[in-house]
């Protein structure tokens, strides 16, 4: 099976960058894709980057809503999963959203940012409201998919709980400026993650110069040995696709191993 990783910049015109979304998808799916995932707030500016919005609902929109229905029409065009990421308003309150659409056009459901973090050039708490969708694992047409939202793919007992629920993909959709964190920090990171977890981690980028960051792009795959198995370039606008084969899962250490040997009796105790 193929997935896709959309890694394109955006404009502050949020209905020309969902046209070249559109565009990329219809291009991904020629080539065979059958799940295609975006880097996260992938239609619009990254809001965190400034402190102290004066009104951020004004920035969101609800889900369902216009983004979400014009995927769902494309999925069912195209006969494809979409993994997005929005910009949510829902009544008084605001989260980083990560809609599945299945390929029949159902909206699966919804995955909230959990950890909220603020920091130079990412003040999510100005933002988002902590997510409260727990952890779902979707049961879309080609495969079982978990979403780990940019922040939350730092926090081992997240990622451990979608593999708990049967994840065999893990897509994040993440903002990773240049130079953020130490070189090849996030690579070690989804490795280890799907190492420990034996699942595929699917990690889409934005990408791009913006007012205060500059988004380095470099999506990649990382199978369920901790293997690198596609990485796209720094700095432009790509297309990844990358071939993965469910059935290696079994194969892999955590599923031979590491989960048979599990003592979750005592972690109860350790929290």
């Amino acid at each position: 099976m193929k997935i896709a990783l959309i890694q394109q910049p955006c404009t502050n015109d949020k209905q020309e960058n969902i046209e070249r979304a559109v565009k990329a998808a219809k291009k991904a799916a020629l080539k065979g894709a059958k799940i295609i995932a975006f880097a996260e707030l992938a239609f619009e500016p990254f809001y965190p980057q400034h402190k102290n919005p004066q009104d951020r609902l004004t920035l969101a929109e609800p889900i369902p809503g216009p983004t979400t229905e014009r995927f769902i029409k494309l999925a069912e065009e195209l006969g494809v999963v979409f993994v997005l990421n929005l910009y949510e308003r829902d009544g008084d309150k605001a989260f980083d959203t990560s809609p599945v659409i299945d390929a029949d056009g159902a909206l699966l459901g919804t995955t909230r940012m959990i950890h909220i973090t603020d920091y130079p050039g990412f003040h999510e708490q100005d933002y988002y409201d902590p997510g409260d969708h727990d952890a779902p694992v979707y049961h879309t047409e080609f495969g079982k998919i978990g979403v780990a939202i940019c922040y939350d793919r730092h926090y081992p007992e997240y990622m451990r709980r979608l593999a708990l629920q049967g994840a065999e993909i893990v897509f994040v959709p993440q903002a990773g400026a240049v130079g953020e964190w130490p070189e090849g920090l996030y690579e070690a990171e989804m490795r280890v993650a799907a190492f420990q977890n034996g699942y595929f981690t699917a990690l889409c980028n934005r990408v791009g110069k913006e007012e205060i960051l500059e988004f380095a792009g470099e999506s990649f795959v990382c199978d369920p040995f901790g293997q690198v198995i596609a990485r796209a370039a720094r700095g432009k606008d790509e297309i990844l696709l990358c071939d993965i084969d469910l059935k290696r899962i079994m194969e892999s250490p955590a599923k031979r191993w590491f989960f048979r040997d599990r003592r979750p009796e005592l972690y109860r105790k350790w929290f």
